[in-house]
């Protein structure tokens, strides 16, 4: 059966950031890579792959490979151990992970915000270093790993660990076009290409080698472009501004600059080569609350702000003492980089777009009317309290190890198994032909990732100003822990609007921080639908992406409901059996306490615990969380 060609880079549409992103690393290696982070259905994974054939039609031996890298991979598989068949026959051999298999080429990590912690590490050592190293079953071997790192993620998925997300060089947010021409334009194009996809990729070759030749000539005009003390201390500038940590956006974004003035045919760098290289490379590095929304599209704000405020002040600025105020710039590249082929197709896309005038300018705001003596003022309208810090005790959201299944979990090493442990294959196989015949246990390590189902009472009991605004405070702490756990987090509220869920559960963070802010409170208490409806939502975890996933079921309630029949106890069960942690979180205050939230622990058979303020901490007490007897 004939291999199927990729999807041709030129014949994509509407992502110009994405193919910028991929061209800008293929021409300077030393960008570090790029994270491309989009909705479902942007061509994430269709533009990674099209350049592959670039580089390899580039690259000086005419093969650059293309590894992917799948979520089910183990830490051998990636790294690298020793060859278990060719040890069975007598010889010692390495088995090449796929680390050192992309020396050279793309290494490709869709779903990067989904990689087992234990992976990323080994991933983060060979990225930075170039060199992967195999300390495993008594083998001792380093080899080159250097490779481009594209990385592809849904932000709907969870997001990604911090020292992962500093790796990547460059940083894409890309989402799907609203213009219906150029949405039927894509449509078109991958129809064409589904139903004959050598006949189009051969309509598109023209296109492809003269891409082709753009990134060639790039790569050797690169090292001949200059970079003013000017523009350098802009874009310190920019980062200065916008409190960056360390230099590694600095150099990114000048080495960006420096692969979009080569990619334009120039060995000078302009003004707005430094303006999109900063928004390529600096996106992802800002701080920025992790619960806000994110910007949409691909310029931020933020960066735009920085840029203008530089622009001017770079002029002001004089080279620090000691350095050449004349870099030395190399001869340019006696070949000129090939111009694009005109694509009659896209020759839309790069017009701008019509500035809209507006018909009329806005008047004074009219001035506001002032109530008559004889009539009383309105009342003012009810405002959503603001969250006041409190939070959940330490303990409330952790899983114990007798709650974690062993099988979940990586096997990083492997030991003597003691009386009654499990047995690993491998590891026994490989310590027996060491001359060791003792049968061997894995070693495991990292931690199950979770899903955090918080189910909300939201009656007319909860609408007390004070009591409302502890417990957004104490689940924004819970959404930040996940955010820093990278759990998953789904929001289940029951109140005057009856039960509903507020967020799904693997929703972006942000929506779970914005849907607390604003919850409402009034109404009748309706427990029992209210649980029902999360246990519903806890089993159907079982079925979809989450299913790999501890399932955490948090109840905040005062438990001031009638169920004379036990509707709300068995709902409650329902939640034990389909979660394997369920903590009742008793919002009971004043003087009086009827005590209702711990007798539906106690039947149900779950956790029950209370809030804990800041004064409780600093106070030194110990937190009120104990076991519904």
């Amino acid at each position: 059966m004939a291999r199927r060609p990729p999807y041709p880079l030129s014949a994509i549409v509407g992502q110009e950031d994405l193919v910028e992103a991929l061209l800008v690393c293929a021409v300077s290696p030393a960008v570090g890579g790029v994270l491309v982070r989009g909705e479902r259905g942007t061509a994430k994974s269709t533009a990674v792959r099209a350049l592959a054939p670039i580089l390899a039609e580039i690259s000086v031996s005419g093969f650059a490979p293309l590894i992917e890298l799948p979520l089910g991979a183990t830490l051998d598989r990636l790294v690298g151990t020793l060859d278990l068949r060719a040890a069975l026959a007598g010889e010692h051999r390495v088995e090449q992970g796929l680390l050192g298999r992309a020396d050279g080429g793309l290494l490709y990590v869709d779903e990067v915000n989904l990689l087992p912690d234990h992976l990323a590490d080994a991933l983060l050592d060979a990225a930075a270093s170039g060199v992967v190293t195999i300390e495993r079953d008594g083998v001792s071997v380093a080899a080159d790993a250097r490779f481009l790192l594209v990385g592809t993620m849904n932000p709907e998925e969870g997001e990604l660990r911090p020292q992962l997300l500093d790796r990547f060089g460059l940083g894409v947010e890309i989402t799907g076009p609203r213009d219906p021409a150029t949405r039927a334009r894509i449509v078109r194009r991958r129809m064409d290409f589904d139903a004959a996809p050598d006949a189009f990729a051969a309509a598109w070759a023209a296109r492809e080698r003269a891409l082709s030749d753009r990134v060639a000539a790039a790569r050797r005009l690169v090292r001949a472009v200059s970079i003013t003390d000017r523009d350098l201390l802009r874009i310190t500038a920019v980062c200065a501004e916008l409190d960056l940590d360390g230099i590694r956006g600095d150099l990114v974004c000048a080495h960006a600059a420096c692969a979009l003035a080569a990619l334009d045919g120039l060995t000078d760098v302009a003004g707005d080569h430094i303006d999109r290289a900063a928004h390529l490379a600096l996106r992802h590095r800002l701080r920025r609350d992790p619960l806000d929304p994110s910007p949409a599209g691909g310029r931020d704000p933020a960066i735009d702000d920085a840029l203008d405020r530089t622009a001017d002040a770079s002029t002001e600025s004089q080279p620090p003492p000691g350095d050449d105020p004349q870099p030395q710039a190399r001869p340019p590249s006696p070949t000129p980089p090939p111009q694009w082929l005109p694509d009659p197709d896209l020759a839309a896309d790069r017009e701008p777009p019509p500035r809209v005038q507006p018909t009329d300018q806005p008047g004074p705001a009219p001035p506001r009317q002032q109530p008559a003596d004889d009539q009383p003022a309105p009342p003012p309208r009810p405002t959503q309290p603001a969250p006041l810090p409190s939070r959940l005790p330490t303990d409330a959201l952790a899983l114990g190890p007798s709650r974690v299944p062993a099988g979940r979990l990586a096997m990083l090493d492997s030991r003597p198994a003691l009386a009654g442990e499990e047995i690993a294959v491998r590891p026994s196989l490989i310590a027996g032909l060491r001359g060791d015949p003792r049968p061997h246990t894995a070693i495991l390590g990292g931690r199950r990732l979770a899903v955090l189902c918080l189910i909300v009472d939201t009656s007319g009991s909860m609408a007390a100003h004070r009591r409302l605004a502890r417990v957004k405070g104490a689940l924004e702490a819970a959404i930040r822990r996940a955010y820093a756990r990278r759990d998953a987090v789904g929001v289940v509220s029951f109140g005057a609007a009856g039960a509903r869920t507020l967020v799904e559960p693997g929703a972006p963070l942000e929506r779970a921080a914005a849907a607390v802010r604003t919850l409402p409170a009034g109404g009748r208490t309706p427990l029992a639908a209210g649980i029902a409806h999360a246990a519903r939502v806890l089993e159907g975890l079982g079925r979809g992406r989450l299913a790999d996933r501890a399932r955490i079921a948090v109840l905040l309630t005062d438990g001031r409901a009638a169920d004379p029949h036990g509707h709300a106890v068995a709902a409650l069960r329902r939640v034990v059996a389909a979660a394997d942690r369920t903590v009742v979180v008793d919002l009971e205050d004043g003087r009086v306490r009827l005590g209702l939230a711990g007798l539906l622990a106690a039947a149900g058979g779950a956790d029950l615990t209370r809030l804990v303020a800041p004064a409780d901490t600093l106070a030194g007490r110990p937190a009120p969380g104990r076991r519904a007897a």
